[in-house]
Formats: structure tokens, sequence, C-alpha cells
């Protein structure tokens, strides 16, 4: 089997595989073949592949061709989907809610192709864990962001000319970028403050030092059958903005992380709200490459609005490439080992939850039934 990692079109800098993971798919039998320049953002050279026991393509359209498996970080563009080898394998978070006419394309070309953005949150897919590895990252960066912005310290600091009190920071969704986001500000000294729909997320909190706030929401109602986060309703959310105003006043530095897959963002903070807001705080809105969290974040930018500073920078992970990669490439290798014996079968077991959650086309049909509904209702429209 031959596995291909080409070069991320820019900006991204992280790489799907590192000397580490291509060492391993090598030892396991398979060939490795890296476009030349794949790994020199995140501080890997043609050499270090070599070492591992990889081979250098000069171009893209080599290893495409050349490849029954092709890795990626981020999904093909229309363009690279075209290089892609009839019955050939990707795997890459698609976003496939909002990129039907990709997963189009790759039907036509009869790719297998796996979107690890859908897998199932699961004991055993926690090594898989795309979302969750690179979530840790932003959640991380957000902090440090904030942290260069907000015109304050973090940590109280007892001095000869006074004492400086710590920043208070609220975190909204105790998620997996969330809690990085709790760990990273007490570290730094900060009070944190977390708010999460989910009444079971406030242990977590609270082991982190952070106190917890919460709406009484059962956990069959705060999270679907795959451990994703459920759209709520209108009201619902009216309630949440309604109890986060009476906090956002006093806060520093505010980090949004709530998401709902293959839906736009809920809006937890209006316009008024950030009104309300302390002159100079900092809100990073880490939902915002799904229209954001917060009205006003802009997509790719850093605004002052109100006199509060709205961080919607895009791709954190991929700032911090040499340990994104490291991880996102460990991440891919444990999914390709597990369904490597399906796919030398081309056969896929249809009882297979993690297989069936991340299978999204396959012999020339777009196969998951979530987003073939998806792609009908659109294509009604």
């Amino acid at each position: 089997m031959q596995v291909g990692i080409p070069k991320e079109l820019a900006p991204e800098q992280r790489v799907a595989a590192v000397p580490e993971t291509a060492s391993k798919l090598v030892k396991a039998g398979m060939t490795v073949l890296v476009e030349s320049g794949a790994g020199e953002l995140a501080a890997i050279s043609n050499a270090d592949y070599e070492k591992s026991g990889a081979k250098i393509e000069s171009r893209a359209k080599n290893v495409y061709e050349q490849c029954e498996v092709i890795l990626k970080v981020n999904r093909p563009s229309l363009q690279e989907a075209e290089l892609l080898r009839e019955n050939s394998c990707l795997i890459a978070p698609l976003a496939p809610f909002r990129n039907l006419e990709l997963l189009k394309k790759l039907a036509c070309r009869k790719v297998t192709a796996f979107s690890l953005d859908l897998l199932p949150r699961l004991a055993r897919t926690q090594a898989m864990d795309v979302l969750s590895s690179m979530s840790s990252i932003a959640g991380y960066k957000s902090i440090i962001l904030a942290a260069d912005h907000l015109g304050k310290l973090f940590p109280m600091m007892t001095t000869a000319a006074g004492t400086i009190q710590p920043a208070k920071v609220i975190v909204i969704g105790a998620g997996v970028a969330g809690l990085q986001a709790i760990a990273t500000a007490r570290r730094l000294g900060g009070v944190v403050l977390a708010f999460d729909t989910r009444p079971a997320a406030g242990e977590q909190v609270k082991s982190l030092g952070a106190d917890f706030v919460s709406l009484e929401v059962s956990h069959e109602q705060a999270q679907d059958a795959g451990g994703y986060a459920k759209e709520q309703s209108a009201e619902f959310y009216s309630k949440e903005q309604d109890i986060l105003r009476r906090y956002l006043k006093d806060a520093d530095v505010v980090v949004t992380t709530a998401l709902i897959p293959g839906k736009r963002a809920p809006v937890l903070i209006t316009e008024e709200m950030v009104k309300e807001m302390k002159p100079g705080a900092v809100l990073v809105d880490l939902a915002v490459e799904q229209e954001g969290n917060c009205v006003l974040s802009e997509p790719g930018k850093i605004t002052v609005k109100h006199g509060v500073t709205l961080i919607g920078l895009l791709n954190l992970p991929g700032t911090l490439a040499v340990h994104a990669s490291q991880l996102y490439a460990r991440n891919l290798f444990n999914f390709l080992t597990y369904i490597r014996p399906q796919l030398e079968k081309n056969e896929f077991d249809a009882t297979d939850e993690i297989v069936k959650g991340a299978l999204i086309t396959h012999q020339g049909e777009i196969v998951h039934p979530a987003v073939k509904q998806a792609l009908q209702q659109a294509e009604r429209v």
C-alpha cells in the first residue's frame, strides 16, 4: 500500500505525517511518498523524511497519481480532488455538510473518503480524534492571544507599589478547547469561570481550579449519540444569553468555544452584550470558522468594537505547526492502522461505529446517511 502526503495549500503550515509516523508506516509494510517541502513550515526537512524511510516526490501530481491512500490536514480543493486516483482512499477532515460540491466530486472519482471530523466520540477513538487534538491546541493559543492583547497582567502580583488583582476570565463551553483554555488561564494566574450546558462538565472544570455555571440541561438534551453538542431552541439560547450577561460585565477575557457539527455556531453574545463589557476586555471567538458565537466577530481579523478587542483568527492550531503536526499525524496513523484490514479488502463493516461514522463516499456514492440527506435537501432548494 502506497500512502501519499501532499503539501498543504497555503497558508496551512501543518503536515499530515511527521518522520515518526512515516517510519511506523514504512515498518508496517507501506510505501510513503511525501511531496517535496511538505513539512518545511513544520520544521521538517526532506532529509528528515528520507531518514524515516519515506520517498520524496517533486510534484503533488506524482503523489496523487501513485498513491492508494492520501492523508491530508485540510480537505482537498476541487482542483486537488481531480488529482486523486480513482478508487483511492482519502483521509482528512472534510466538513462534509458545508462542502457538498466536493463530496460529489469525490464520489464521481470513486474515492473512498473518510471525514475525521465525524468520528464518533468513543473511548476507542480517542487516539484518532483530530478534533480533540487540534481543539486542545486552539484552547491553549486562545489564552496566549488574549494575554497578548489584554492591557493587564493575568496573575495577582504583590509589589512595593501595591497589589495587582488577577484577570477575570470566562470560558464558554467546557469541551476539549474550553478545558485547555481554562487550564492555560489558570497557569497564567487568572481567576476563571466556566460555563457549559452539561452539568457533568462541572467536575472537570472544578478539577482545574475554576468555578462553574450551568444551565440545568440533561445529558440527553445537551449532546447527541456521537458525543457532540446538539442544536437547541431559540428560547434556550435566549435564556443562555441572559445568564451570560450577568457575568460578562466583569470579565477581562472571554473565550467562546460552542459549536454544533454541520450547523452555524450558536449566537451566545449579542452586540448589546459586547457594549456592556469593560473597555479593554478581550473576546476570543474559537467558533468563528462556523460564523462565531459573537455576532461581532470577523473571520480572520482582530478588531476593536465598543472598546472590546474581538479576536476571530482562523486555524489557531496551524500557528503552532510543529506540535500540531505531531499530534495530527499520530491521529491519522492510528486511524489508518485501524481501517487498514477493511481498506485492503475494499469491504467495510457496516456495523463498525467508527467506519460508519466517518465514511462519506465509497464506490461512486455518498454513503453517509446524514450527509446524503443534506445533499438531497440542498438539491431540492
